[in-house]
């Protein structure tokens, strides 16, 4: 089993679900974003940048980084995640 990190823009926060249910399935151990479900709750400053160094430690801890990449967007932060991989001597 490997562990699997996904990533990718919120806006594609579906596409993740499932993409994540089927690695799952298949056997792998999936990390994901944390998905905002919460209606009417602002997020502070604080908190956007906890949840991104939550993101690059599940970046740290897989064997495998998923980008979901809908409709060829792919965000510069995207490449910076990728970055700190190859840094880490991971890919």
């Amino acid at each position: 089993m490997k562990v699997v990190t996904l990533c990718g823009s919120m806006r594609f926060q579906n596409e993740m679900m499932e993409i994540a249910e089927k690695l799952a399935r298949e056997g792998e151990c999936v990390l994901t974003p944390v998905y905002m479900v919460t209606k009417d709750y602002e997020i502070s400053e604080e908190e956007v940048k906890r949840l991104k160094l939550e993101q690059f430690k599940r970046i740290e801890l897989a064997d495998e980084v998923f980008v979901v990449n809908v409709d060829g967007m792919l965000e510069r932060v995207r490449w910076r995640r990728l970055s700190l991989r190859r840094g880490m001597g991971k890919g």
